[in-house]
């Protein structure tokens, strides 16, 4: 089935809308600061002031009709699981010395797909998030590994402001090849910095160095840089980052949630970029497609698979950062905080649900409409970060 506007206008948070309304926003703005009003009537989640490491946006944001979706309530973190369990995937680990490690965060190009793809060590990392570029055109990935280490992983490219977020909800050592002037600034203005955060941006704290370049292929030299997970983590021990992490709050069973819709194949027509994920019954896992071609992992020559497929609605817009100086493209913030719509796929079916961020440090977790968590399957899961404003939305198709 398509998303129709009338979807997004029943799911979809509310920003601030005209009149008087509007009028506060504009006195807000001048102060400094961006407030979300809701109209008293709506029940949906109020825009928290954004991260103290992160500036509140300088725009006005696009308006969006009044949310009809009842709110979630705020969740507590589910149980503990079992030691030998990876709290990001569910599964049961042979040798639990594997989750006495911090996770690492890596960046990973996705475009243009004739110089990146394939990619090495996708099918090892626990979760993947995909998000738009600046410009808002082809795609990008942030990868996170806790359960398996790959022997090597790229071709790594250079960290996005939505970076500001992951390591802080994975507890992750975040490692990319550098970042613009404008997110350098906000990296080293975060608590990511100096520890967290590894890149050849920031030289001062490079070494030992987790980076190399690998010219065997014939690509421009920006798609050459590799790492791999035991490398980033080489570097994080020198700088006192080791050892297991917190990371409750994410929920899993092995059967899934009643009241799911059949749903085998989800098309995402990202700008510059047609992903598509197909159900494999045969194996449990969501085989991907990118512009027409099963997207492989370079280490295996394995079709990239994973166990669940989330969606993310999540608002985002352009800042006043230049990203490409050659084209002018603007940098992208993303509003990873709070809660908003989000579509669940496993098991061949779809669910929706929401998902919730409320504090710096939170696990992003899923729930239903009455705040009660949505379990995933054990294994691993792709996000999908998708526009939540009309002015870029995506028109997912899932049959």
């Amino acid at each position: 089935m398509s998303f129709t506007t009338e979807k997004k206008r029943l799911y979809l948070l509310t920003w601030a809308t005209a009149g008087l309304v509007g009028l506060a926003l504009v006195s807000s703005l001048l102060a400094g600061c961006v407030t979300q009003m809701a109209p008293a009537a709506t029940a949906t989640p109020t825009r928290t002031t954004a991260p103290t490491d992160t500036p509140p946006p300088t725009f006005t944001p696009t308006p969006l009709p009044p949310s009809e979706t009842p709110t979630p309530a705020f969740t507590p973190t589910p149980s503990p699981l079992p030691e030998n369990v990876n709290p990001l995937t569910g599964e049961v680990v042979d040798d639990v010395s594997a989750l006495e490690r911090v996770p690492v965060a890596i960046k990973i190009s996705n475009w243009p797909g004739r110089y990146v793809r394939p990619q090495a060590g996708l099918n090892s990392a626990d979760i993947i998030y995909e998000h738009y570029n600046e410009g808002w055109f082809g795609t990008r990935f942030t990868t996170i590994f806790l359960g398996q280490s790959p022997e090597k992983v790229g071709p790594v490219r250079s960290g996005r402001i939505i970076d500001l977020e992951l390591p802080a909800i994975y507890k992750a050592v975040f490692a990319c090849s550098g970042f613009s002037n404008g997110v350098l600034a906000l990296m080293k203005d975060s608590d990511l910095y100096p520890d967290q955060v590894v890149s050849e941006s920031l030289p001062q704290t490079l070494a030992p160095s987790p980076f190399y370049r690998d010219r065997s292929r014939d690509v421009p030299l920006e798609h050459t840089m590799y790492t791999s997970p035991a490398r980033v983590r080489d570097w994080a021990a020198e700088h006192g980052m080791n050892g297991r992490q917190e990371l409750g709050g994410m929920l899993f069973s092995i059967e899934p949630p009643e009241g799911g819709v059949p749903a085998t194949t989800i098309a995402i027509p990202w700008n510059h970029l047609e992903a598509e994920w197909r159900y494999d019954e045969s194996s449990g896992q969501y085989l991907r497609w990118s512009d027409g071609t099963p997207h492989r992992d370079a280490l295996t020559g394995e079709q990239l698979n994973v166990t669940n497929v989330v969606l993310l609605y999540v608002p985002q817009w352009n800042t006043d950062i230049v990203e490409d100086p050659h084209s002018g493209a603007l940098s992208i913030r993303w509003a990873l905080w709070d809660s908003n719509r989000a579509v669940i796929l496993r098991d061949g079916v779809q669910i929706e649900a929401f998902w919730q961020r409320w504090e710096r440090s939170d696990m992003l977790t899923l729930t239903d409409e009455e705040g009660d968590p949505i379990p995933l399957k054990p294994g691993s899961t792709f996000f999908e970060v998708l526009p939540a404003q009309e002015e870029h939305w995506i028109d997912v198709t899932i049959q």
